[in-house]
């Protein structure tokens, strides 16, 4: 039976949690920029399960020039024609760089082979070359970091029905998430061969349990932490030089200018 997770984290724990993290998470990007690392991490899970409430806690305090998002769209006809992981290569990240794929190349392990967007040999094809590939990008100095969001079922469910009723949310609805819901045990078996095939030394799944979003946010950060090693950098002291107040400069007048309606603070 699927383990529900039911414990609740107050607010304040929680916020506090999150801004220790997330300074952490300052020290750790600094590091990654000052020593050339390159960083790949990459969030999979079922819809609603909570990744990108995750990515955005991460790149929230951080440098978007040190850490981006990668989530690309659909393939376009001429990409279809390219090596699988091709479009996927580019996005890599240089020294000094992390990248977070919000989904990746496991797309073909799971909507593509669920929703028969590939045939069984471009699938099993997959199986056999996700491996080597990920290995190959350790070999070359990539720090690769796997996790899997794990929502139950139930929980899934009362995600989905908060946004029927929530129109900031509605958006997130797609053909693929509304036709997911009558394919749960094809999905589930679709995950179940994907970590036989790909849960290797060099580059493990790690499942995140995500019933409970905020205590997986924690826990995911936490972990992401212990996985780029990282160390305290001295700071230059940063002194702020004095205004330049040059004689004889004259603002325009304010009617020379349009401003924005004082709809609020008026």
């Amino acid at each position: 039976m699927e383990k529900v997770q039911k414990v609740k984290i107050p607010k304040k724990q929680y916020e506090k949690e999150l801004k220790r993290l997330q300074f952490e998470l300052v020290k750790m990007h600094e590091w990654i920029r000052q020593e050339g690392l390159k960083v790949v991490a990459v969030f999979e899970g079922r819809d609603a399960a909570g990744k990108g409430g995750t990515i955005k806690r991460i790149v929230e305090p951080l440098n978007p020039r040190v850490v981006r998002i990668a989530a690309l769209p659909a393939p376009t006809e001429r990409e279809k024609t390219q090596w699988y992981f091709q479009r996927y290569v580019a996005e890599l990240p240089a020294a000094g760089e992390m990248v977070i794929f919000d989904r990746s190349w496991y797309n073909r392990a799971g909507v593509e082979k669920v929703m028969g967007f590939c045939t069984e040999e471009e699938y099993r094809e997959f199986l056999r070359s996700c491996p080597e590939f990920e290995r190959m990008l350790v070999r070359s100095g990539i720090i690769l970091i796997k996790y899997w969001f794990s929502v139950s079922d139930a929980e899934q469910e009362r995600r989905f029905k908060g946004r029927l009723v929530d129109p900031t949310k509605r958006w997130k609805f797609s053909p693929m998430d509304l036709e997911s819901r009558s394919r749960w045990a094809e999905y589930s078996m679709a995950k179940d061969a994907m970590f036989a095939a790909t849960d290797i030394k060099q580059a493990p799944w790690w499942v995140v349990e995500s019933d409970v979003k905020k205590i997986a946010r924690l826990n995911c950060i936490s972990h992401l932490l212990t996985q780029i090693p990282y160390g305290e950098i001295e700071q230059p002291k940063i002194v702020l030089p004095e205004l330049s107040k040059k004689s004889g400069y004259v603002r325009p007048p304010i009617t020379d200018q349009t401003f924005v309606p004082p709809i609020f603070g008026n």
